[in-house]
């Protein structure tokens, strides 16, 4: 009897330059070492039955992000961790484990919106009127991809946090996640007129269907 367990791990360091894919690698190399057994799928090509909740952009970091894996039989969630742990690459720290009903739909399908943190790395004296200028607009037209698209309903909450230990602005960000409509902190920085690398993005929660949140 196989069980599905939900993994809530951080993603940092190193690890936060390895892009979804090779991500998703990580944990099958980290599975295969842990001794645990991993269940399959069927089919030509079975492959281990491993799902992301969502891409986290090369980059940033991560103290939320999750993963779904089925185990071909029950274990003590300690022994999981534990085992895991043990084979886990520096830059991934596992935070919780839980066990999931194995019925419930695919996680990728249930994210509704990431949080973020971003600390600015120079000192932005009209940061406050910049995000007053974005959050007040009607409209925030884009193109992603050759696709017009609009940024604006996708920004579910911008905010000012308390600056950081060393005096830094930082800024509180929601955005929509969901497969169809996905805002990207990336984008958000543009509209405001800041560079991705002049800033520290980290993401601090993923938001499901049915979270209260």
């Amino acid at each position: 009897m196989s069980v599905r367990i939900r993994i809530t791990f951080s993603k940092a360091g190193a690890m936060q330059y390895v892009g979804l894919l090779d991500l998703q690698r990580a944990w099958e190399r980290t599975f295969r070492r842990s001794g645990l057994a991993l269940e399959y799928s069927h089919g030509f090509h079975p492959q281990p039955r491993l799902n992301l909740a969502c891409a986290l952009p090369v980059g940033f970091t991560s103290q939320c992000e999750l993963l779904d894996a089925w185990l071909e039989q029950p274990l003590p969630l300690a022994q999981i961790r534990h085992g895991l742990t043990a084979a886990l690459p520096p830059g991934l720290e596992i935070r919780s484990l839980a066990q999931v009903d194995p019925g419930r739909p695919a996680l990728q399908t249930q994210v509704r919106s990431a949080v973020y943190e971003i600390t600015f790395l120079d000192d932005l004296p009209d940061l406050g009127e910049r995000l007053e200028r974005v959050s007040s607009a009607q409209q925030l037209p884009r193109v992603r991809r050759n696709k017009p698209y609009d940024l604006r309903p996708l920004i579910e909450a911008a905010r000012l946090l308390p600056p950081d230990d060393e005096g830094r602005s930082r800024l509180h960000l929601q955005l929509a996640a969901r497969e169809a409509s996905t805002g990207r902190p990336e984008e958000f920085l543009d509209e405001l007129g800041v560079n991705f690398a002049d800033t520290r993005v980290h993401r601090v929660a993923i938001l499901l269907i049915g979270d209260e949140s």
